[in-house]
């Protein structure tokens, strides 16, 4: 491709210059660790109004210190898209071109989640602030995690694009961080299914005890697993990860989770076990080395990763508070999460397909 001047194309190295500008997209590792470092910031503003509403610390205002450190996460991921964008338009680049590769979506969830905050200013004043169950199912607020999913897992889909499959922690960092940000995201809108903030099988929690509530225990553990899972089980086919990137993607999010609730009874001793759980999952990926071509490490470790981690929430659990719940169903609901993670492993990597 060539520039076009008033005599027709322009093939001067100039010219072949601008037409790279117009074709290639930017590619910055630097930008990277920027955008995830505003990321991690960025979604610890949604905890901590997650914590506030969990522990009544907000008013009947949308104007309130939470929300305040939220929107100025969002804030200042939107001034360094926006402001990248403008300086690279005003430098010649084309509009798709303007943004590092991967983050045009990060625009756009930019966008999302604007119209989002506009809109909940308005739901706010007309139906009040959102308590318990409500402040995950609100439409504007689903809408505002729409949004930041879509922002925060910029790097990850930046570093997607760029060859290579071992990567060491440097090159891949933003990436597996931009994946910790994205699954602590899910979760947290689905966080009455995590067991660190139901305490899931618990004996002490009679809402989980009755026949309707061990149907919605089992099924959270397994939308859990999805949730926690599946996107880390994606990145594992495309990457060899470096060691402990399991223990940061998934142990963040324990942990996370767990300070939402921490005054809960034996939330402590549950979180401890999981992150033993994740740690001895880690151990076991690093000695499978589960691929896309060693096929039966895959499978073995996509079922093993959920047993250890529920497993150890189970054993945990019984020693805080025990549960009512019978061995059947405490041995089944981990071994469930393991058939769980063994169906997804087949929806990431498929059977070899025959030869035609």
């Amino acid at each position: 491709m060539r520039t076009l001047t008033k005599n027709g194309p322009d093939y001067s190295p100039k010219g072949a210059a601008m037409a790279d500008l117009q074709t290639q997209p930017l590619d910055s590792l630097a930008f990277d660790w920027v955008m995830i470092t505003l990321s991690v910031v960025y979604v610890s503003g949604l905890y901590l109004d997650g914590w506030a509403h969990n522990h009544n610390k907000v008013d009947q205002s949308f104007f309130t210190v939470w929300h305040a450190f939220f929107y100025a996460g969002f804030g200042l991921v939107a001034l360094l898209l926006t402001g990248t964008l403008v300086a690279n338009r005003w430098r010649g680049r084309s509009w798709p071109t303007a943004l590092p590769a991967g983050y045009s979506l990060s625009f756009l969830g930019i966008l999302i989640f604007a119209a989002g905050g506009v809109g909940d200013l308005i739901w706010h004043e007309l139906f009040g602030i959102e308590q318990n169950f409500d402040i995950l199912l609100s439409p504007t607020h689903l809408m505002l995690g729409a949004g930041l999913a879509l922002v925060v897992s910029g790097p990850l889909r930046a570093a997607w694009q760029r060859p290579g499959k071992k990567i060491g922690w440097r090159k891949l960092g933003p990436a597996i961080l931009s994946l910790a940000c994205l699954t602590a995201a899910l979760t947290f809108f689905m966080m009455f299914s995590h067991p660190l903030m139901s305490n899931i099988g618990g004996r002490d929690h009679a809402h989980f005890n009755n026949e309707i509530g061990q149907i919605a225990g089992v099924v959270s553990i397994l939308l859990m697993t999805g949730l926690v899972m599946g996107p880390t089980y994606l990145a594992l086919h495309r990457w060899s990860l470096p060691p402990g990137a399991l223990i940061l993607v998934w142990g963040s999010n324990s942990i996370v989770m767990a300070i939402i609730d921490y005054e809960e009874t034996g939330t402590i001793y549950l979180t401890l076990a999981m992150l033993a759980g994740i740690v001895l999952a880690e151990l076991w990926r690093l000695q499978l080395k589960p691929s896309a071509t060693n096929r039966n490490a895959w499978r073995l470790f996509a079922f093993g990763a959920p047993v250890l981690v529920f497993g150890a929430y189970f054993v945990a659990l019984l020693y805080v508070e025990g549960s009512v719940w019978t061995i059947h169903m405490l041995t089944g609901t981990v071994i469930l999460s393991g058939v769980v993670g063994w169906l997804l492993s087949y929806l990431i990597v498929p059977p070899a397909m025959p030869v035609e």
